[in-house]
């Protein structure tokens, strides 16, 4: 952790800086395993994953997690899905972070939101964990609110009690038909959050 912020305060040289501001950290939250893979709290692996496919990138098993490397008109991305399982994302995310001297401001966070109707899409540059363990450990990690999140819609269409199961349980058929265009959209969102910025991306998705 003390690594980190000496990190983001250390001396860089002009060039130093300015390509560390051409490098994006995307982390995609979620469990590893076949047992999770099409449950509706790896929207954030999902997403990640069906951005690997639709560009051919490969993600490579690494430290904390699996990683892949996309560069779009000067950008450099950097694909995370982390191995530490949810409750300890934020493990892998502050390593990641100072491994490529990312600075905080180009971390964007992909996570699913119950309070949130399935498909929608709400994009913020702080906020509280709402009770999710993922944004929980990310936070308490990274000493901080402050940080870009991706929140896709999951809806809360569940019984009293049955919380657990409806989030690590596998989406429906109807919702799998409406996946592809919503993961659509989701790749457009991260490439304007590199390539146009925090501000115009809420303005351009938020809601969409």
């Amino acid at each position: 952790m003390w690594q980190f912020l000496l990190n983001l305060f250390k001396k860089e040289s002009p060039q130093d800086e300015q390509d560390t501001m051409k490098k994006y950290l995307i982390v995609g939250l979620g469990n590893i395993g076949a047992a999770y893979a099409n449950t509706r709290h790896n929207i954030g692996f999902k997403i990640l994953d069906h951005f690997a496919a639709q560009e051919n990138l490969t993600f490579e098993t690494q430290k904390l997690g699996d990683v892949a490397t996309y560069k779009l008109k000067g950008r450099t991305f950097i694909f995370l899905k982390p191995s530490t399982y949810m409750n300890l994302s934020g493990k892998a995310i502050v390593y990641w972070l100072t491994k490529e001297n990312i600075p905080l401001e180009n971390l964007l966070v992909i996570t699913d939101d119950l309070n949130l109707p399935f498909g929608s899409i709400r994009v913020k540059t702080k906020g509280s964990d709402g009770g999710h363990n993922g944004l929980k450990d990310t936070q308490l990690k990274l000493n901080t609110v402050a940080y870009n999140r991706f929140r896709f819609g999951i809806s809360d269409a569940f019984n009293k009690g049955q919380q657990v199961d409806y989030v690590l349980g596998e989406w429906t058929d109807e919702e799998n038909d409406k996946l592809k265009e919503r993961l659509d959209k989701s790749i457009e969102l991260i490439k304007s959050f590199g390539l146009a910025g925090m501000n115009i991306t809420m303005n351009t998705f938020n809601g969409k």
